[in-house]
This record gives structure tokens, sequence and C-alpha cells, in this order.
């Protein structure tokens, strides 16, 4: 189990930096080593993405040192989004199937956890999002089809797209974490265009369904001075709250979006006017 650790960065420190730079403490890649797990801990709102793919026995998810904690979800809340062959998450010894694009919140408590692929031929991949919590609520698996789901965008601004609400107030108690999965229509490219910022919470996109031939122009930083990064298949991007968080790609895909700080609400943005980007 590898963590990397990411410090918080300043727009100011933000505007300074070079392509190496921002990739450097914003891009997130090589997250799902096959048969193991990768987290990256982010000082931003203590935000934890990892990915965790196991092929031929179940992957234990402990807190490791660098928690400072008896178990991983002593003081964490956990949302994890299977992009991978079907799976299942055990938690405290009891077992539940987790299918592709199906999401499992873990609550502030459990204390045995552990991944596993159903076939090792077709491996799960969970994408996690994990945030500190304040108390336990309740832990379940959530379909597609309990998702509430969002149509937005038009082929005219080439961003007609799906969004399943996964961990979401709407569905389910969490303590602040907030999860969701967007799919663009064939033929639209942008997503989150008009772009916004999030002045009290966080973000991090995980860009899949991109082929090895395309690629996804991810645009951050602040709204008067923005910058890109490119971003491949199954990689992520940290947006602070000063950021925007929007991207165009050579074709179209889907994304994970994870949300954490002190609102929950999906509206709580402050959007930027098309005319106010440089």
């Amino acid at each position: 189990m590898k963590l990397t650790i990411r410090e918080g960065v300043h727009s100011l420190h933000g505007k300074a930096m070079d392509t190496a730079g921002l990739r450097e403490n914003f891009l997130v890649t090589d997250l799902f080593p096959s048969g193991g797990i990768s987290m990256t801990y982010t000082h931003i709102d203590r935000m934890i993405a990892g990915g965790i793919c196991p092929i031929d026995k179940p992957l234990s998810l402990e807190a490791g040192a660098e928690l400072r904690a008896d178990y991983f979800l002593q003081r964490r809340e956990l949302g994890a989004i299977n992009i991978g062959g079907p799976g299942q998450v055990c938690m405290d010894g009891k077992a539940h199937d987790v299918g592709s694009r199906e999401a499992v919140y873990l609550s502030m408590g459990v204390k045995e956890l552990s991944f596993s692929s159903i076939d090792p031929k077709n491996p799960a991949k969970f994408y996690f999002n994990s945030a500190p919590a304040h108390r336990p609520t309740e832990s379940r698996v959530i379909t597609t089809t309990q998702a509430k789901r969002v149509e937005l965008g038009s082929d005219e601004s080439c961003n007609k797209r799906t969004i399943f609400q996964l961990i979401h107030p709407d569905i389910l108690e969490t303590c602040q974490l907030v999860m969701g999965m967007t799919s663009l229509a064939t033929g639209s490219v942008w997503n989150t265009m008009p772009t916004h910022t999030h002045e009290r919470r966080m973000e991090v996109y995980l860009y899949l369904d991109l082929p090895d031939d395309a690629v996804v122009f991810h645009f951050m930083g602040p709204p008067s001075e923005t910058r890109h990064l490119v971003v491949r298949n199954e990689q992520a991007v940290i947006s602070p709250s000063w950021s925007i968080h929007s991207g165009v790609g050579t074709r179209n895909y889907t994304f994970i979006w994870g949300m954490v700080g002190e609102n929950q609400a999906f509206t709580d943005m402050d959007q930027v006017p098309m005319k106010s980007l440089m």
C-alpha cells in the first residue's frame, strides 16, 4: 500500500508554477496498481483519493503509520465507485457485492475493510475518496438505478451529459463527503462549462473511459489566471477552493467527482461568467 502526501498550495503560488510544478502538485497518476492500493493524501481539507485493484485475493485497507489511527475509518468516512469488473466489499465481516459503476459508502467506525474481485480476469477497480468524519452514519451500496439522475447541457454547446449523484444528501446521509459520476454523450466534450469555484469545499476529478490516444485538457487556476493540465485515462486532478475545474476532451468521456467541505448542497458554487475567464 502506497500513500503519497501533497501539501496545500496557495493561489499566488499556483500562478507561478510551470507545467511540471502543476502536475507534481495537482495531478494524481498510477491510481490502480495491479493487485495493490494507491493513495494520495492532500492537506486540502484532508482528502484522500485512491485506487484499489484486487486481482486474485482481497486487499485490506489499513490506517498505516501516516494516519496515526488504530484503523482506517476510526476518524474517517469513505466513498468508493467501482469502475472495473464486479467486486465485493467486506466490512466488519459482512460482504457486499458492488457491480461496475456502482458505489459504496463506508461510515466512520467500520474497523475491518477489504476489497476483492469476483473474477480475477475482469478485476474490479475501486476509486475512493475519504474525508475526516465526526460521527457514524449508515454504510450501504448505491446502484446507478438508485442514484439521482440529472440531465444537463446541449448538443449545441458540446456538453450534453448525464450526472449520477451517488453519494449525495438526496440518497443517503454522510458527514461531509459527496460523490458522483458524470458521463458525456457521444459528440460532447466539455464538462462544467460555464465553470465555477467552490469557496466552501474542494473537489477531486477522476477522468475515465478515455482510449490511449485521447486526452482531456483540464483547466484550473483562478478565473483570471487560468492554467491547464493534460490528463489521460484514470488520472485525477486535485482542485482547491480557489480554482476553477473544467475540461475539454478529444472525445467524450466520463469523470467522477468527489467533494468535501462545510456544505453539501450541489448548487453551492460561485459561477464564473465566460467574459471573466482569462
